[in-house]
């Protein structure tokens, strides 16, 4: 768990392995990336070093920040170039996806969705669940690039005003349009979480 001095170290970033048809999302990847750095804090993310992913991870490195990638083998050479992963910090190989995304969690103070696709909406959804179940407290972060992830929103009201989401006040997700504004949100959140990593994973 963070010290708290410091509760927010590093930041888990999920978004596409691609770059999406509008500029305007692998800007807002690589101007997150040298936000994260500029601020001194490390990048945790999907290892893969193609679209989106790739230009979080090159705002951060090019701008002096720390990387860690975590990747399962079989997505080594569809998301990434393995000559290209050697630029991170530091690189993590899994076995499969659960083991990803466990150490993601492990690894992360806060959690920001870029838009993407099926797997960016499962990761973040199951950061929410967790949240939603009591296991966690820390910042969860849509970066809503040009009203991305509107139809999102508007899904997950409509589960609450149908009464499908009965611990609602745990889910709390920081909608946030400009990017310039998404980490200084989360370390005015901080993490207020009191069960260690280790404890939290061990009721998932």
């Amino acid at each position: 768990m963070s010290d708290k001095k410091s509760p927010i170290r590093s930041i888990c970033v999920y978004c596409g392995s691609q770059p999406g048809r509008d500029s305007a999302y692998m800007e807002a990847g690589r101007a997150l990336g040298k936000s994260i750095a500029d601020h001194g804090l490390r990048l945790v993310y999907g290892g893969g070093t193609r679209g989106i992913m790739g230009g979080v991870a090159s705002g951060v490195l090019s701008n002096g920040g720390k990387v860690m990638g975590i990747i399962p083998e079989f997505l080594m050479d569809k998301e990434a170039s393995r000559h290209s992963l050697e630029s991170l910090s530091e690189l993590v190989v899994t076995t499969n996806m659960h083991e990803r995304k466990h150490r993601m969690f492990e690894e992360s103070d806060a959690f920001v969705t870029l838009p993407g696709g099926i797997g960016t909406l499962e990761e973040i959804v199951e950061i929410m669940t967790w949240a939603q179940l009591g296991r966690h407290r820390k910042p969860m972060v849509f970066a809503n690039i040009g009203g991305f992830w509107n139809p999102m929103m508007d899904l997950i009201q409509h589960m609450a005003e149908e009464g499908f989401i009965h611990t609602a006040h745990l889910v709390k997700p920081l909608i946030i349009d400009r990017v310039e504004d998404i980490v200084p949100a989360i370390l005015a959140a901080g993490n207020p979480a009191d069960e260690s990593d280790e404890a939290v994973l061990s009721k998932l």
